[in-house]
């Protein structure tokens, strides 16, 4: 089992690429808090990712309001900023640009992205990079969202470079021509993008670090990890988990804990209500099929731990996210 696989598909990542910027010295584009435009770029979402690659050129990404120094970008790098903080793209580290919130909109009369020059200065330095947004569940449960540092600064990796630089290469020309499925292939390149990014926090890690990711790559909490997400709906228990992966209960609640930020049976349970928000998105699935999918004996237990931790109780999430006119089954 691949668990970052798994929760990236589970918990719905789609991604946009908005805008083609050609850039020359000085120069400072900003992007604007996601909370602001986040309805109108990713429609749907329950949270929103910023992110920018580098293709041509070099600049420097700046968090507005957060201690985070600035980071030099070079082509072919990526920044991504998880909790969709303000940001700033400029050619010199402190400078502040003035974000145009209209253009953040995803438009029915014209094909994403949006070219943009800033700043005319012939024989200026140049710099190209394109923009998007990343779109996923927050809720019920993406553990993600809380593992992630405000910024992420993800140079390619050396087995990935030649690769990911081509399709980069060919999103980009694609950009300047109206070809048919310009939208579709740049909206998988963003996706792609932040697998890329994920692998390549993944690797950055200290030794000692500690948090979802971490725990990933650490034996034995990666294998607890991958046991809860190959089989959610086994019956798992402290002990039996603890003795799948030959730990003593204690030493395994503990290390868990330390890794993961929550004990293991709270994650088991979480997880298992994100797999379920999904199902519940299948119009011939009814309420209580979801829940005995997840190892929920009791409808009405599922009932309350999907409100406490999804705000909504399974009927009304499942009312927002089916299409008008499809009957539900199991809803109130």
């Amino acid at each position: 089992m691949d668990v970052l696989s798994d929760v990236l598909l589970a918990v719905r990542l789609t991604g946009a690429i908005f805008f083609d910027v050609e850039a020359r010295s000085p120069f400072a584009a900003e992007t604007p808090a996601v909370e602001a435009i986040a309805r109108r770029v990713m429609v749907g979402a329950g949270h929103v990712i910023s992110f920018h690659i580098v293709t041509e050129g070099a600049c420097w990404a700046e968090a507005i309001g957060l201690p985070d120094r600035p980071v030099h970008l070079r082509a072919g790098e990526i920044v991504v900023y998880p909790m969709g903080d303000p940001n700033v793209l400029a050619s010199a580290p402190g400078m502040r640009g003035t974000p145009d919130e209209t253009l953040y909109y995803h438009p029915t009369d014209r094909l994403l992205p949006f070219p943009l020059k800033v700043n005319d200065n012939a024989g200026a330095d140049t710099c190209r990079f394109v923009c998007g947004f990343l779109g996923c569940d927050s809720r019920p449960f993406n553990p993600l969202l809380s593992a992630l540092p405000r910024i992420v600064h993800a140079p390619v990796s050396s087995l990935s470079r030649g690769w990911l630089a081509s399709i980069v290469d060919a999103a980009v020309k694609e950009s300047a021509h109206g070809s048919a499925g310009r939208e579709a292939m740049l909206a998988k390149l963003a996706e792609l993008m932040f697998v890329e990014v994920m692998r390549s926090h993944i690797d950055s890690l200290p030794g000692d670090a500690r948090g979802w990711f971490a725990g990933l790559r650490d034996p034995q909490i990666g294998a607890a990890l991958r046991l809860i997400h190959g089989q959610p709906s086994e019956p798992w228990t402290l002990d039996s988990l603890a003795r799948e992966i030959g730990l003593s209960r204690s030493a395994f609640a503990e290390r868990f804990t330390t890794y993961v930020q929550m004990p293991p049976m709270q994650y088991l349970g979480r997880w298992r209500l994100q797999i379920a928000a999904r199902l519940l998105e299948a119009p011939s699935v009814s309420i209580a099929q979801a829940a005995a999918e997840v190892g929920y004996q009791s409808e009405a237990a599922f009932n309350r731990a999907f409100k406490r931790y999804a705000g909504l109780a399974p009927g009304a999430w499942r009312r927002e996210r089916v299409a008008p006119g499809v009957p539900a089954s199991g809803t109130p």
